[in-house]
Formats: structure tokens, C-alpha cells, sequence
């Protein structure tokens, strides 16, 4: 017989939050799907034009003023609303942490102008950090209109952010792990659901606009031999050291377009002049990548080619995004990923004889393990590139690959990308009662000192109600001898404010007590 104090959870609540699911990636589906369309349309008339441009080319200096025009209208809509700028992940984050408080219906217009502007002009930017805030922005949307709890407006917030990626790749898997593994960093039932369901309709909706085929479809690629996992780990480490490299490069851009003297709304100018020469002789390589990334899946591509595309992709895409514009870094790691990999498989073809059908492979496990060592959400990378690829049978090296990229990556120091983004976005931040009282869901993890201990002898923050905690399907009311389990989920009540300090203190004071214990041992 179960306990007196646990409360099954009723079913309903369940079927209600998968219905909501499905209404925000149905709509959020629609939006990200007319985005995508647009930049991929604007994109197909801009290669056009400079193609163009070869016969006239007196008409780049009208063209050069056209491109001011954007970049000028862009940092007018960054000015009225900062929070446009990036990728728009870091700020989903700060949000559901309940630091960054977003104006959803600002967010979502002039993103979505910025957005298709930016990418659409053929700047080295990816559409599925734009995408995600804008499903995100859904999200909060819903909530406000339909007087949703604190609590209810983070899972929707979730399953928009979830519904944003899987419309954005044709990820909807995908979608719901980078929700888990990268915004949440744990597993709750309601969002996991939630965010399945949007990402699924979302998916369906993306489906009928752009058809069946995966995003980054690649055919006839061959299983990697055994004989060759070798190499697979050794790329996994120039992944991993590239990828920190990648990481110190992104976050000192601040510092180094200061030395533009332009006003900071006005970086864009950069940029958006700059890309005029680059898509007057190579109007094939413009915007995210992925016809690149497509180009290396159908053909082998000289050495000189490859390291050519690499450096200027990477010097380009670091000069596109430090401009804060509105566009994301996913869809540029992984072509810059899909190029190391080329170039080492092709390495290997000249210098010790692997056989060139397999320079994709590389191709494809450097994606998900450049992403890996530079996001440091190793699941998310693996599934992304299955889904866009369109190929499960590579699941054991993407994951080998991934797996030594993201240990490399943590030995030299490195953080998760958009996670050192958000510290630099609310750094400063002071913590303030905000009025607006929250329920924060906190894990009992493996090594937390809060697995077997009883409630009353931890020390929680005073900031917090410990109110209960949610065990499997039940829900347990807690009391001082309550004892908490691995799996558990810490339902903490708190307000708005301090949600993240509350979350910080917690883990810090479990991970100190696991030190002391193992100190002492170690003494004794």
C-alpha cells in the first residue's frame, strides 16, 4: 500500500500538457517553416545576383548601399531590443533560469525581420538559433495568454525552444534532447513530453513545406571497418583541441570589434560589407553551410580546397557572428566540423591509403564531434547528425568521436558555449525578489550527497521551501525524515529571482559535502 502522503499523478494532467504540446508546435511549426523559407528564397535570389554581378559589376556599389540599408536596419531593431542579437539560445536559458525577462512579441517580430535578413543575405550565420528563440518566444507567448503558472510558462517555453530545432533541421529527437541536455540539464517528465510533442507537430508542419528529405541527406555511405576506430580517436582529440579553440576565438570577439569604434548596434556594418567580395567570387559557399557539407557527401574535394573553405569559413563565420546579429553558430560548426572531417579523411587517403569513399564518414562523425567538444552536449550532436544525415548506422563511431572530442574539450578547460555566453550576458546580475513565486525541479543525481540523505539534515538555502518531491509517476509531500533517492525530483518552491542561485547553492553545497566525505576517508 502506497504511503498516506503520495499523490498519484492524475493522467489528465498529462493529455492536457501533450494538447498544449501539439498548439505550440503547430504554431511555432508555421512560423520557423515561413522563416527557413524565406532565408532559403532570399538566399537563392541573392547567389543569383551576384552571379549577376559578373557581367555588371559596376552595380556592387549600389549593391554595397543595399547592404548598409540592412545592416543599418538591423541595429535599429537590435537597439529597440537587445535581445535579438545572437543566436537568441544564451537568452532562452537566462529566461527559464528566470534571469533575462523577455518581451516575447518584440522578440518575435523583429527576430524573425533580423534573422531573415542577416542569414538570407548570405552572412556565415545558421537559422536554428533564431529558430529556436522564436519557438520559444511561442512558447511564452502561449503562456501569457493563456494565464499560465511560473512553473507551466517554463514548460512551454521548453517545448517552443524544442518545437524551434526540430523545424529549423527536421530534428524533432534532436530538439527535445538539446531541451534536456543543454537548457535543462536533467530529465522531467512534463517537459520531456511537452517538448516531444511540439517538436513532433512542429516536424510534421516543416515536413509540408520543404518534403521528406533530410536537411543534410548523404547517400551510399559506408560502414567505418573496426580497423579504422583508431583514427576515429584521434580525430576526436583535434576535435576536442579545435574545438576549445573555436571557443576562446567566439567569446573574445567583444573585445576585438570594440577596436571598430562603431557604435555597438552598428556592428553589423562589418560584415555586411565585408561578405560583398566573398559572394563576388564564391557565391556557391554563402550563408550556413550546408551545401557545403552536401558538396563533400556527393564528391572528394582537393586538400588545398578544403583548408581554403575551413579558414575562410572560420575567420568568416567568427567576423558574422561577433556583429551580434541576429543568426546562429549551430549550422556553422557543423560545416566547419564536416570540413576537419574532410580534410583528415582525405589526409588519410594520400598519405596512408584509406579508401576514399570514406572521407564522408569522417566527414559526418566530425560534425557531431566538433559540435561536441564546442557545445558540450555530446547526446544532442549525435542524434542532430543522424536525423539531418538521414543514416542511423553510424551510431557507435558519431558516439566514439563524440565522446573523445567532449574529454579532450573538458581536460583543457573548456565550458559549454552557450552556457559561457549567458554568463556573459548577465554578468553583473544581481539576484531580487521579484514578487512572482515559482516551483523549481531540482535532480538527485549519482554523486549529490543528497542521494540517502534525510531532508532535515541538508543544508538548504533560506531562500527555498522544499515543498515535494516527485518520485516515478508519484509525488511525495515531505517531511524531515523523508529520505531522498537517486532519480528523484526536488520540487522547490522559491521565487522568480533566485531560481538559479537557489539551484547553484544546492549543487554546490551536495558536491562540497561528496569532497569533505571523500577527504576525510582518505584521512582516516
Amino acid at each position: 500500500m502506497k504511503n498516506e502522503h503520495e499523490i498519484k499523478r492524475l493522467d489528465s494532467t498529462k493529455v492536457i500538457f501533450i494538447l498544449k504540446g501539439v498548439l505550440i508546435g503547430a504554431l511555432a511549426g508555421i512560423i520557423v517553416s515561413l522563416f527557413r523559407l524565406l532565408i532559403e528564397k532570399m538566399m537563392e535570389h541573392v547567389v543569383t545576383l551576384y552571379l549577376w554581378f559578373h557581367d555588371n559589376p559596376l552595380w556592387l556599389i549600389p549593391w554595397a548601399f543595399v547592404m548598409i540599408a540592412f545592416a543599418v536596419t538591423i541595429g535599429a531593431l537590435m537597439k529597440s531590443d537587445p535581445n535579438i542579437k545572437g543566436s537568441g539560445i544564451p537568452q532562452v536559458e537566462g529566461t527559464l533560469q528566470g534571469e533575462i525577462k523577455l518581451n516575447w512579441f518584440s522578440i518575435l517580430w523583429k527576430k524573425f525581420v533580423g534573422g531573415v535578413l542577416s542569414v538570407g543575405s548570405g552572412l556565415f550565420l545558421g537559422r536554428e538559433g533564431p529558430s529556436i528563440q522564436l519557438g520559444a518566444m511561442v512558447g511564452q507567448g502561449f503562456s501569457e495568454y493563456t494565464h499560465a503558472s511560473t512553473s507551466e510558462k517554463k514548460i512551454f517555453i521548453s517545448s517552443g525552444a524544442a518545437a524551434g530545432l526540430g523545424a529549423a533541421f527536421n530534428a524533432p529527437i534532436a530538439g527535445l534532447l538539446f531541451v534536456i541536455e543543454e537548457i535543462h540539464h536533467h530529465f522531467s517528465p512534463l517537459i520531456w513530453l511537452t517538448s516531444l510533442t511540439a517538436a513532433l507537430t512542429a516536424n510534421l508542419v516543416s515536413l509540408n513545406f520543404f518534403g521528406l528529405k533530410p536537411v543534410l541527406f548523404i547517400a551510399d555511405v559506408p560502414s567505418l571497418p573496426l580497423k579504422y576506430y583508431g583514427w576515429l580517436v584521434v580525430l576526436g582529440i583535434i576535435l576536442g583541441i579545435l574545438g576549445y579553440l573555436y571557443q576562446i576565438v567566439l567569446l573574445s570577439l567583444p573585445r576585438w570589434y570594440k577596436h571598430t569604434h562603431l557604435p555597438e548596434h552598428l556592428y553589423g556594418l562589418v560584415p555586411f560589407l565585408l561578405i560583398i567580395p566573398i559572394a563576388f567570387f564564391l557565391p556557391n559557399y554563402l550563408g550556413g553551410g550546408n551545401q557545403i557539407v552536401l558538396m563533400i557527401g556527393q564528391q572528394n574535394l582537393s586538400l588545398t580546397l578544403l583548408i581554403g573553405l575551413f579558414l575562410l569559413r572560420f575567420i568568416f563565420s567568427m567576423v558574422s557572428y561577433g556583429a551580434n546579429l541576429p543568426g546562429g553558430i549551430f549550422l556553422p560548426i557543423l560545416t566547419l566540423g564536416a570540413l576537419i572531417g574532410a580534410i583528415y579523411g582525405t589526409i588519410l587517403h594520400q598519405w596512408f591509403g584509406l579508401d576514399n569513399s570514406l572521407i564522408r564518414d569522417f566527414a559526418i562523425f566530425a560534425m557531431a564531434g566538433y559540435f561536441t567538444a564546442i557545445g558540450k552536449a555530446p547526446l544532442t550532436a549525435i542524434i542532430l547528425v543522424t536525423e539531418m544525415v538521414g543514416n542511423i548506422t553510424h551510431l557507435m563511431p558519431l558516439a566514439v568521436c563524440s565522446l573523445t572530442a567532449y574529454v579532450i574539450n573538458d581536460l583543457l578547460g573548456g565550458n559549454p558555449i552557450y552556457e559561457s555566453l549567458l554568463e556573459r550576458l548577465v554578468k553583473g546580475y544581481l539576484p531580487s525578489i521579484t514578487g512572482n513565486k515559482t516551483i523549481i525541479e531540482f535532480p538527485v543525481t549519482a554523486e549529490s550527497t543528497l542521494d540517502g540523505t534525510m531532508v532535515r539534515d541538508f543544508n538548504w538555502p533560506k531562500e527555498m521551501l522544499l515543498i515535494s518531491i516527485r518520485r516515478g509517476s508519484s509525488e511525495i509531500l515531505t517531511h524531515g525524515d523523508t529520505v531522498m533517492k537517486v532519480g528523484d525530483l526536488l520540487m522547490i518552491l522559491t521565487d522568480e529571482g533566485y531560481t538559479q542561485k537557489i539551484k547553484t547553492l544546492i549543487r554546490e553545497r551536495s558536491h562540497a559535502a561528496v569532497a569533505k566525505k571523500q577527504d576525510k576517508a582518505i584521512r582516516g
